[in-house]
């Protein structure tokens, strides 16, 4: 058994939005409340790709395994990352994410998407002159209307990082598909692992070739 939980936001709360968790095997979908929290307790194989709709309001994430893993705009241009790393798009990541076991040993892997992570904060920071007061974006708790990760969703929002659907801002989108495909992720074709390692994961201050 598997749980997954966290909170599905754009600066305000998606509430209410249908979260769908889409593992490599084993599938659930539930409603968030109406801070946009939810969370789902199934048997599944991690990873999983997590997509929350609200209205007109679409946006991803993924979990690596079982834990906090939020859906915001900032979870949606780590896939855009990562999806670059990759030789993809978001779209091309999440439609081939179910047969395609090179992107499931990447979104496996916890340094591959927590060194990810700490590209998109950095790109973020400087394209937006912004300092981001919760660099853990993905699996970081919070709660809408208080301090910490909301208040960043906020602040991209008033940026122009985030647009006006609570989506990530197509040019935000295309600094991190620029940024992912300079930084591919080497994974060994036909084996079970993942061809980087499991180590300094910690911290956020290696960027993981980023000069």
């Amino acid at each position: 058994m598997v749980s997954v939980a966290g909170t599905a936001a754009t600066g305000k709360a998606l509430a209410n939005a249908t979260i769908s968790i889409n593992c490599t095997r084993g599938s659930m979908s539930v409603a968030a409340d109406a801070n946009g929290n939810y969370h789902a307790a199934f048997g599944a194989v991690m990873p999983c790709m997590i997509t929350a709709t609200s209205g007109g309001t679409t946006l991803h994430s993924a979990a690596f395994a079982g834990g906090t893993y939020n859906v915001t705009p900032e979870t949606d241009l780590l896939l855009s990352y990562l999806a670059a790393q990759l030789g993809t798009n978001e779209s091309g990541l999440i439609a081939g994410f179910a047969t395609n076991t090179q992107f499931q040993q990447a979104l496996q892997n916890q340094t591959n998407v927590l060194t990810a992570q700490a590209a998109v904060v950095q790109n973020l920071q400087q394209k937006y002159s912004v300092t981001l007061s919760t660099p853990n974006f993905l699996t970081t708790a919070f709660t809408v209307g208080q301090p910490g990760e909301d208040n960043d969703l906020e602040a991209l929002l008033t940026l122009g990082a985030i647009d006006a659907n609570g989506e990530p801002d197509a040019a935000a989108v295309a600094l991190m598909a620029t940024m992912g495909a300079a930084h591919p992720i080497a994974i060994s074709p036909g084996t079970g692992t993942s061809g980087t390692g499991g180590t300094g994961v910690g911290g956020t201050g290696s960027m993981g070739g980023m000069m």
